[in-house]
């Protein structure tokens, strides 16, 4: 699933191509997509808005018309946005295509639902609203291991498996810990590393040209990524030379060094 520096790449690609653009109609092809929304009230909620802005909230894409409507969605598992023109084909699982006033089609395929507000989500890391306290303050009140509070979206909005494993190996501590055992000074020092792993992933696609013509595959499938502990089981530890330990917690794969994040 695309995580928070991923979808900002999105979000950029997105701008690109429909930003000033005016939605001439609309086309829901899977109606579970937009639950509660008819196929003819979702086109006339959506016609003739002008798009202003494209913008994110966590791992949430924010569609912003001039009139303040806002479509909120999330690329899930494999949903990606396409640009197609008239004369081509639909792709795969068009579920909702938008008829824009150039001609064009956005085409969103395989998507399982489009959101319609945001409920109780957390600040995201790279906000102002993120501060040292707050985070302290969230740790302080969850006896979670630290692993499963990071991924809790009313916690921390946008960090996924990924980049939590990530932060807690920069910041040295153990994925097992709880989170109201952890120090001010270990609580700040995985504030900034939370902060700096995603910002080191956006700096390092900040080159990557997202194609939204590209009919096939994902958008990041093919991305190389440099990992410090993630899927790396078995390998030396970066830092120490230790082996990497692979263990499961909520379902989920968490990694990290036995030495350098000992409990």
């Amino acid at each position: 699933m695309p995580e928070l520096p991923e979808v900002e790449h999105v979000v950029r690609a997105l701008r690109r191509v429909i930003v000033g653009r005016r939605i001439l109609a609309t086309e829901l092809n899977l109606k579970r997509i937009a639950p509660g929304t008819s196929r003819s009230a979702f086109d006339r909620k959506l016609r003739n808005l002008r798009v202003a802005t494209v913008d994110r909230r966590g791992k949430y894409i924010l569609i912003e018309f001039e009139t303040g409507r806002v479509l909120m969605t999330h690329l899930r598992m494999t949903g990606k946005f396409v640009c197609v023109s008239a004369d081509q084909s639909l792709p795969p699982y068009a579920h909702v295509v938008f008829y824009l006033d150039d001609e064009s089609r956005l085409v969103f395929c395989d998507m399982r639902q489009f959101a319609k507000e945001l409920l109780a989500l957390a600040p995201e890391p790279l906000s102002e609203e993120f501060t040292e306290d707050y985070f302290r303050n969230t740790l302080s009140r969850s006896r979670r291991t630290l692993k499963q509070l990071l991924l809790d979206q009313t916690k921390v909005l946008g960090l996924g498996n990924i980049y939590a494993v990530e932060a807690l190996f920069l910041a040295g501590v153990s994925p097992l810990k709880t989170a109201d055992r952890l120090s001010k000074l270990r609580a700040n020092l995985l504030y900034q590393a939370i902060r700096k792993v995603l910002q080191e992933a956006i700096d390092a696609g900040s080159t990557l040209r997202i194609d939204m013509s590209d009919r096939n595959g994902s958008y990041f499938g093919t991305t190389e990524r440099f990992w410090r502990v993630y899927e790396r089981e078995g390998e030396p530890c970066v830092n120490c030379g230790a082996k990497i330990r692979r263990i499961v917690q909520g379902g989920r794969s968490t990694y990290f060094c036995p030495r350098c994040q000992k409990r």
